[in-house]
C-alpha cells in the first residue's frame, strides 16, 4: 500500500483518458465554428481569383450551412458499429477535409 511498491494512479482509476459517450453542446458549437471559418477562408481564397484542383476540391464540399447533423458530428468509420463514429472520438478530425460519406452511409 505504501512504500516503493504502491499502486499507481492508472492502476486505481481505471482509464487514463476518459472520453465522454456523447458530444457536449460546446463541442458542437466549436466544431460548427471551425466549418464555418473553414467555409470563410475558401470563399476568400475563391473571390481572389486563384484556381487550383485543391480549391475546386474544396468548393465542391458543402457548406456548413447544408450539412446534415449527421455528417457535421460523425465521420464515416469502418470499423465503428452502424459504421459512424463521433467526431471527439478521432484524432485530429479537425484537419480532415472529407465532408461526404460514402453512398448509403
Amino acid at each position: 500500500m505504501f512504500g516503493a511498491f504502491r499502486q499507481s494512479l492508472v492502476a486505481q482509476g481505471g482509464l487514463l483518458w476518459k472520453n465522454p459517450f456523447r458530444m457536449s453542446g460546446t463541442r458542437k458549437a466549436n466544431v460548427r465554428k471551425r466549418l464555418k471559418a473553414v467555409d470563410e477562408v475558401i470563399a476568400t481564397v475563391a473571390e481572389s481569383g486563384v484556381r487550383c484542383k485543391a480549391l475546386d476540391k474544396a468548393l465542391a464540399l458543402p457548406k456548413e450551412s447544408e450539412m446534415q447533423a449527421r455528417d457535421k458530428y460523425t465521420v464515416f468509420s469502418r470499423y465503428a458499429r452502424g459504421h459512424r463514429k463521433s467526431l471527439h472520438k478521432v484524432p485530429k478530425f479537425t484537419k480532415k477535409t472529407d465532408r461526404t460519406s460514402p453512398p448509403g452511409f
